[in-house]
Parts: structure tokens; sequence; C-alpha cells
């Protein structure tokens, strides 16, 4: 027979707890007050994996979708800083094994920060739009979401369409600070624009998210294969693990086995008017898109003379915005750089999302 479960779990197994489901981006999470669940992380993550049904590929007996891009958790309080309306904490909670992991932020789970901060009176709406500054815990960055809000309320329609997801809905514009060096320090944490592992040229980067840059040529890709194609590659899957595993090494991350950055982007050149073509891992599997502060990062790398990938852009003119090219269509991101710096400087990061409010109610925790 099961041990008893702790006071707390026990009561959100009965009762439940105030959850929000909400698609950010192209991924899809669930949102809570953090004064909604236990301030110890331990007991905290342990019903977060109850709740998302965790351990199993199904996540048949939780809210999670069965894959990582449907597995994530934001957090979310009145900040404790005065340059931020409210912190905003990521957690991504592994499918098939019973973990979670804070190392990393998401910036498709954090188009949907603003709204929820909204809808939980957390930030006073205006009658037509409404700005949130947001500080990322994950990282320290910070980031302002602005969304429309007619008549003091959050506007989910919209006719702004992104790549992955049908149809369309209401802007959400980010603008980022700090992202610069987000988790690693630095912009490019081993101090140099091009490192080779393994025999393959490649550019460590950290513009929100660390991310491996390599060309997928030097894996004897064409760069446009699906992730289908790709998951199915297993000797390839032991060659993205090696690189990554001795990336994060160099990158100051330590043993990088168990986490899921740095993440590692493949590109060739665009076929789709964009400025780049890619194929993203993570950390292993193929995504079918890519996540929103990796093509921050990737587009930043590419602006840098030297780097991996530079050769092959196509760089529009300064201040145009840059698509990004993925599997299922394109991502604009918008990249301000100073490369009269050593290393080259950030000035802005900026980006467009949607966002839309699934569910509002309570979840209850698995019970076994």
């Amino acid at each position: 027979m099961a041990a008893t479960p702790h006071p707390v779990i026990e009561k959100a197994i009965r009762e439940g707890v105030r959850c929000m489901l909400m698609r950010g981006g192209t991924s899809k999470g669930a949102y809570f007050l953090a004064e909604d669940l236990p301030e110890d992380p331990a007991l905290r993550d342990e019903l977060l994996l109850r709740i998302m049904g965790t351990p199993d590929p199904r996540q048949i007996d939780g809210i999670g979708g069965a894959t990582t891009l449907t597995s994530k958790v934001a957090i979310v309080s009145r900040s404790a800083t005065p340059d931020a309306d409210v912190d905003y904490l990521f957690l991504q909670l592994g499918v098939e094994e019973p973990t979670v992991s804070d190392k990393q932020n998401c910036g498709n789970i954090l188009a949907g920060i603003g709204p929820f901060a909204v809808e939980r009176g957390l930030v006073p709406a205006g009658q037509e739009t409404t700005r949130v500054r947001i500080r990322m815990v994950n990282s320290g960055s910070l980031a302002t979401a602005t969304f429309p809000t007619p008549g003091g309320v959050v506007e989910y329609r919209g006719d702004t369409a992104i790549s992955g997801v049908p149809g369309t809905a209401a802007a959400v514009d980010l603008e980022f600070a700090d992202t610069e060096g987000s988790v690693t320090g630095s912009l490019l944490p081993t101090g140099n624009v091009r490192d080779v592992i393994d025999g393959i040229e490649v550019t460590c980067i950290d513009n929100g998210m660390p991310v491996v840059v390599a060309r997928a040529s030097d894996f004897g890709l064409t760069g446009y294969e699906s992730p289908e194609e790709l998951a199915a590659d297993e000797a390839l899957r032991e060659r993205i693990q090696s690189l990554r595993l001795q990336a994060g090494k160099l990158m100051g991350l330590g043993d990088v086995s168990a986490a899921s950055v740095p993440k590692t982007t493949l590109v060739a050149p665009p076929r789709a008017g964009g400025i780049i073509s890619t194929r993203t891992f993570i950390p292993l599997k193929p995504h079918t898109a890519i996540g929103v502060l990796g093509a921050v990062t990737v587009a930043t790398a590419l602006l840098i003379e030297d780097a991996v990938g530079h050769e092959l852009a196509v760089l529009p003119e300064p201040g145009t915005p840059l698509k990004v090219e993925h599997p299922t269509g394109t991502f604009e991101v918008g990249v301000e750089l100073d490369s009269s710096a050593t290393p080259p400087r950030v000035r802005r990061s900026s980006l467009v999302r949607t966002a839309r409010k699934l569910f509002d109610g309570i979840v209850y925790a698995r019970g076994w």
C-alpha cells in the first residue's frame, strides 16, 4: 500500500488547487499563483508532478499533454523588486521521468504571464492596452509584455498569426532587457566566437537561452529534414548528446546530462524567405518549431561576424525583423547588437507572440 501523502498533498488530492491552463505561444502550461502552492520547493515539485501526470509517456492521469511543450508550469507573484510588476518562475516538468527543472526560461509561456497577472488581479488593466513588467526569476532578466485590454478586460481574440498555432489571436508584444548571458553570465560564455567540439565548429551563445549553433552540413544533413526523420537517426542523437555535454562544460554549466540546456540548433541556408533555416533539439528530441528565446539567441549569433551560421545567413537591412525558419514555419524576432564592442553587446531583443486562456478553475492532484 502506498505511503500516506504529506497533508498538503492530501489536501490537493481532495480539494484541488486553483489553476489556469493557458496556451502561451506554441507551448501550453499550467499557471499558478505562488500563494496557491507550497513554499517548500520539494513539496511543490511533488504536487506539480502529480498534477501533470508525470511520470507517464501519455500523462494520462494528469493535465500534461505528453510532450515537453505541454508539460510546463508558470508560478507568478507580485514582484519583490521595484523595477517589475510580477515575478515569473518557469518550471519544465518531465514527461516519462519525474523531473522538475528551473534551469531555463520559457519565452512561450512568458506570453501568457501578463494576461494571467491581470486575470488574477496582480496588475490593474488599462482601458485599451496593459503593460506588465515581468521579472523572469530563472535568470533575473526583465521582460515587458504589452497586450490589448479594451474596457479593462483581457482580449484574447485578434488577427495575429504565429507559426505552429492554428488561427489567429491578440498580439502580445514582448521586449527583453538583460537577457545577455541569462544563464551563463556571458553572451559568448566560452570566451570564443567559435569553438571546435568533436571536429565540429560551433558557436556557444546565450541571449536568453544557452544554445550551441552548428552547421547541419557538418553532420551530413541538409538542414531541411523533418523532426521525425531526425528523431529516427540514433547516430545523430548520440552525436548531439556528445556535443552538448562538452559544450555545457565549456559554457560553465557543468554536467548537463540531466539538464535541458544547452539547446542545440543546426543551421542551413534559408529557403522560405527567412534569414536562416533551423533544426533544434531539446535537449535531444527534435523540436517541431524553435523556442522563443532560442530563436532570439540564434538570430543574435547570426549577427556576429565569424560566428557559425553567419556566412549562411541572408540578413535584411538593420531594424528589419529577423525571420528564423523552422520545421513548421517562421519566427520573427528583433535583435539590436552593438558590434563595435568586444565582445558584442545586446542593446535590445523583442518579438510578438499570442496567448489564450483555455480553462480557469480547480485542478486535482493524482492520489497514487
